[in-house]
């Protein structure tokens, strides 16, 4: 009987650390970049997929399918950024738990069509690769030719993991 008591105990000493190992993140070789090469996600931990999340309108006296009423890339990108953090924080989670961001830029007619890469890495920059929050994502960056709303310049989605 004693024999039958010790199984499970011995078991769960020997599965505990392959649930317990953290999130490994490969930087960027030779860079500085704030985006991690890749991310590997141990046994054990489940993964979590937001749907993209665009800007808030910031001015709702403009018309809502305007660029104007959302603001620049940089406002734009911390908005969405910003949105995605409050989700997050309601899962129990934060941006330290993404390991993976995809994001959807389109070009500003304000910028010659051009996409505004810098005001988005701007504000990126608050929320990855700071003192407070050193965890970094792998990340996608498309321009692409629209989005469900012609007044968003990006629209991003992340996945996170829960040890």
């Amino acid at each position: 009987m004693k024999r039958l008591v010790l199984i499970p105990f011995f078991f769960a000493i020997l599965v505990a650390p392959a649930f317990s190992k953290d999130v490994i993140r490969y930087k960027l070789p030779h860079s500085d970049f704030p985006i991690a090469q890749a991310v590997e996600i141990p046994a054990g931990q489940s993964l979590i997929f937001l749907s993209g999340v665009g800007p808030e309108n910031i001015d709702k006296s403009l018309p809502a399918d305007g660029t104007a009423a959302y603001g620049d890339m940089k406002t734009q990108a911390r908005s969405a950024l910003t949105s995605i953090a409050a989700t997050l924080k309601s899962m129990d989670l934060s941006m330290k738990d993404v390991v993976k961001m995809q994001v959807f830029l389109v070009g500003d007619a304000a910028n010659a069509g051009k996409m505004d890469f810098a005001g988005f890495m701007a504000s990126y920059r608050e929320f990855f690769g700071t003192a407070e929050q050193p965890n970094l994502p792998a990340r996608s960056a498309m321009k692409v030719a629209g989005l469900v709303n012609p007044g968003w310049l990006i629209e991003i989605e992340v996945t996170a993991v829960r040890k």
